[in-house]
């Protein structure tokens, strides 16, 4: 009488480890490049804080304030600061640099047409993980 097989024999283990390594190997990119588009939509979200605020100032005075005039959150886990262009009705949040990824996030304000479009450089690091309005 034969003695029955208990536990898993070398090639099956060895197969096992093989299909978990093909599965991280998918796994780690997807996630990492998950948590970047999250980091990312901080600082959209940052900016679009200070849609209501700035369209207050510039309704009662007809310029676009600094932000250090406007009460929004400026800073965010992910976001270094948020700020103005000079000159321009355009404000942006640039990433920490911890996050390790280059480039602003852009919202600038249309006063003819009275809308906010985000943007930003397609060149940056940062274009890739904006949302798709935002490019």
């Amino acid at each position: 009488m034969k003695a029955t097989q208990k536990g898993f024999t070398l090639i099956e283990l060895m197969i096992v480890v093989a299909i978990i390594g093909i599965l991280a190997a998918i796994a780690i990119p997807a996630y990492t490049d998950y948590i970047k588009r999250a980091q990312v939509s901080e600082a959209v979200q940052l900016l679009g804080g200070l849609k209501t605020p700035v369209e207050e100032w510039y309704s009662n005075k007809g310029t676009f304030p600094p932000i250090k005039s406007i009460s929004a959150k400026t800073i965010g886990k992910y976001v270094k600061n948020v700020d103005k262009d000079t000159g321009l009705a355009t404000y942006y949040a640039e990433m920490s640099s911890f996050t390790k990824i280059n480039g602003k996030v852009q919202l600038g304000y249309n006063t003819t047409k009275k809308v906010w479009t985000c943007y930003a450089d397609p060149a940056a690091d940062i274009y890739k993980y904006v949302p798709t309005n935002c490019k």
